[in-house]
């Protein structure tokens, strides 16, 4: 990567708002690229950026926060579900279900 030696990424720096606002960048992308490789990148990317979110409201049990976040993981579910990733779309299913 280009970019490894030259600029550090800040994603470990970022707040639980700032890592779910990227995870709904994320996820806004896979829905609109009809490539499904770039969809499927896409959509791990948003899993992770979704756990970054997750990190800090376990010990917080901010339930405003854990909604929003389980909403991003519905939709992903469903975006998952309706490009063929069944097995997939499950685990993002409980995971919204598990966060309320």
């Amino acid at each position: 990567m280009v970019f490894g030696g030259i600029v550090k990424s800040p994603r470990g720096d970022l707040s639980t708002q700032q890592a779910l606002d990227l995870a709904k960048l994320y996820l806004d992308n896979a829905c609109k690229t009809r490539d499904p490789d770039i969809a499927l990148v896409l959509c791990h990317d948003t899993e992770v950026s979704l756990s970054d979110a997750k990190r800090p409201t376990r010990r917080a049990e901010d339930v405003a926060v854990r909604k929003r976040i389980g909403a991003v993981y519905l939709d992903l579910g469903k975006l998952l579900y309706s490009r063929g990733h069944h097995g997939e779309a499950q685990a993002s299913f409980k995971k919204a279900e598990k966060l309320g």
